[in-house]
């Protein structure tokens, strides 16, 4: 997630299973890390202005994700997006991008990443615009921990802002089991 100065809001899978291998690396080289945000796949960022996340919009997101399976997966391999991120791929990534459609379907006003990219791709940050010799380190020590098999069973809806751990989930959502 990149960093912005207004107060925002995202959708996301939580990935504590990955903290272990990854947290000590986003701790240094993911901002969004230091915003309080864990280990997580985005789903939709940025979504829904703060101020408008009430008692309706909670029930709709749980009326959408209540009728989802959750899902195993596991992150596979260490991949980048330019010189700018490294991420963990997880597979299989249809789970994720069928979880994106949902939301898509309901509010499309919200695309993610504002529709900056052509194709989305379900990822986990490990480290970004950072020193290229810091992130080629965090590529190498997170692959050497691969696969790492983790379940999807909850979405959380986060807002928060620029402000260091100002990031706290606003809602959760359990995926059927």
């Amino acid at each position: 997630m990149s960093v912005r100065q207004e107060a925002e809001s995202a959708l996301v899978v939580p990935v504590p299973m990955a903290e272990s291998v990854v947290g000590s690396w986003r701790t240094r080289l993911d901002p969004a890390c230091r915003l309080g945000i864990p280990a997580h796949v985005t789903l939709v960022y940025p979504f829904v202005p703060p101020g408008q996340i009430d008692g309706a919009l909670i029930d709709e997101l749980d009326a959408v994700f209540s009728g989802v399976s959750g899902f195993d997966y596991e992150l596979s391999g260490v991949r980048w997006f330019g010189a700018d991120v490294v991420w963990a791929e997880p597979k299989p990534a249809e789970p994720f991008m069928q979880l994106i459609d949902l939301v898509l379907a309901e509010w499309p006003q919200f695309p993610p990443y504002e529709g900056e990219f052509d194709e989305v791709v379900p990822h986990l940050t490990i480290a970004q615009n950072c020193p290229r010799r810091d992130m080629e380190a965090a590529a190498e020590a997170v692959a050497a921990e691969l696969p790492i098999p983790a379940r999807a069973d909850r979405v959380w809806l986060m807002a928060g802002s620029q402000e260091i751990d100002s990031w706290e989930v606003q809602a959760e959502f359990p995926l059927r089991s």
